[in-house]
């Protein structure tokens, strides 16, 4: 079976094309959009068909590629999914075909090389979700930096330069202390394949705190886990609108999958000493988020912060060390990835028509925009949590898991409880948000010539709602996907903490 390489590496045949296609004339501007967009389909559908394939009642790795790579060192070119990582790789092809067709028009100049990197960011997130040997994350962990760098450097904002180079500082010193972790784990046991590592941890078990911390450290910051936070309101901020799309919806789910992925079974004990304290940071996370994002005069700035709380969220979910907390977990990944890609798309097509983000110069913009508004009302109440709609479903789920988590301490319900005020919060900032753009007199001249959606951004916002609502009335089978690889990885960290 090659289909988790095709899958991975078909953006590269786009990015060959797009490099193939003679320069100048204006068709073949036309020509690069159409052939990124038509890359990202197909790799899409490619993700669907592994979908298909995919088989719900098993745990282990499916659809296994391995090979010799660097045979000396133990390396292997290993991919494989599972339940962990199967709702991933769908969010990811998703979020790609969306971001491309957010960019049709907001991006005017070297169109050539941005819709390049923005395939290569697809390879890139692709294989960090299905590499199962630590090199060969590594790499890919590492290659998704370089693709952000540039979209960010060259097509973001006023600031753009200190935003794109704080990004890349802060991720890269993080992963640094990964790679160390790495290469003593795959120096003491011969090998960087993830399942021979687990099977092997008693070897490395001894410094597993410290280990687990150098992972811990790269992961936290891409999540980003308060304290680490301060690139990402600068990084989304100054980004284009499809790079805050990429960013929110894939890069900051990498960080927490990383923690589910690596933290968790390869080292059980640190995971449990570690709970409470990370538990407390993606608390304090998820109030700090909130309660920042009032102030905030830019929407996007706003929508930033917000998602320092929501992964708040995702992180306590994982941290509770229980079933529904990672299931929680995982789904709240993704809804945040569809809820938040969302906003920062709305913000983006009033940007794009007003080129301003303050809320001082909107307000009424329900009378100029009325079906783009009633559409951006119910993301609004996605983000926020509105049963019915998917955040409700990944928070209750994670608020569940967190209610009954032993790794928690005596009283897990002190945690909960705080952690439902980000719930409260939320719904205060977001409906402000929405009251100071949409509601209220339409005084802005600026703002009466405003056209409502065209069938673009009309096409790309129902991709987003179906999802939207999907999980939210009927999240049974996003849940069924991921259900026996968390059950086997509960079983077995359990077994692990308990044999300690």
């Amino acid at each position: 079976m090659v289909i988790l390489s095709i899958v991975t590496f078909l953006p590269l045949i786009g990015v060959a094309l797009i490099l193939l296609l003679n320069r100048g004339e204006n068709e073949s501007e036309d020509k690069i959009k159409w052939l990124a967009l038509g890359t990202s389909i197909v790799t899409f559908v490619v993700s669907l068909i592994i979908l298909g394939m995919f088989k719900t009642d098993v745990a282990g790795l499916q659809m296994v590629e391995k090979a010799n790579w660097i045979p000396s060192w133990g390396i292997h070119y290993y991919l494989g999914v599972d339940g962990l990582s199967i709702l991933f790789v769908l969010l990811t092809t998703f979020i790609s075909v969306v971001s491309i067709a957010a960019s049709w028009t907001a991006i005017n100049q070297q169109i050539k090389q941005y819709y390049i990197f923005m395939l290569l960011m697809e390879v890139g997130m692709m294989g960090v979700f299905l590499a199962q040997d630590l090199f060969l994350f590594y790499v890919f962990w590492e290659f998704t930096l370089i693709p952000m760098y540039f979209l960010i450097g060259i097509w973001g904002g006023s600031e753009r330069i200190y935003a794109s180079i704080k990004f890349f500082l802060y991720t890269m010193a993080g992963s640094l202390l990964m790679l160390l972790a790495i290469l003593y784990m795959g120096i003491t046991n011969e090998t960087f394949a993830l399942p021979d590592l687990i099977v092997g941890r008693a070897a490395f078990a001894g410094v597993q705190n410290v280990l687990f911390l150098g992972f811990a450290i790269a992961f936290a910051i891409k999540v980003p886990v308060f304290p680490f936070h301060s690139w990402l309101p600068d990084a989304h901020t100054q980004a284009p609108t499809a790079g805050s799309i990429i960013l929110a919806g894939v890069l900051l789910k990498m960080g927490t999958y990383g923690f589910m992925r690596f933290n968790l079974p390869l080292f059980p004990e640190a995971s449990a000493y570690y709970a409470p304290f990370i538990a407390v940071l993606a608390i304090i996370g998820i109030i700090y988020g909130a309660i920042v994002s009032f102030p905030q005069k830019d929407v996007k700035k706003l929508v930033a912060y917000s998602s320092v709380s929501h992964l708040g969220f995702v992180m306590l979910g994982i941290f509770s060390l229980n079933s529904a907390g990672i299931q929680g977990a995982i789904l709240q990944g993704v809804n945040h990835g569809l809820s938040t890609g969302a906003l920062f798309f709305l913000v983006g097509v009033l940007y794009e028509q007003r080129h301003t983000r303050e809320f001082s110069e909107y307000g009424g913009i329900w009378k100029a925009m009325p079906v783009f508004s009633v559409l951006s009302l119910i993301i609004t109440l996605s983000s926020m949590g509105l049963p019915g709609l998917n955040g409700f479903v990944g928070e209750f789920t994670i608020l569940l898991g967190s209610m009954g988590a032993s790794s928690l301490g005596p009283n897990p319900w002190i945690y909960t409880a705080f952690a439902t005020t980000g719930v409260i919060l939320a719904a205060v900032y977001l409906l402000w948000m929405f009251q100071r753009v949409f509601m209220g007199p339409l005084d802005n001249p600026k703002n009466k010539a405003l056209r409502d959606v065209n069938r673009r951004e009309l096409a790309i916002m129902l991709a987003f709602l179906f999802f939207i609502i999907w999980i939210g009335v009927a999240p049974a089978g996003y849940f069924g996907l991921m259900d026996h690889s968390v059950a086997e990885l509960v079983t077995s960290f359990g077994t692990a903490v308990a044999g300690h």
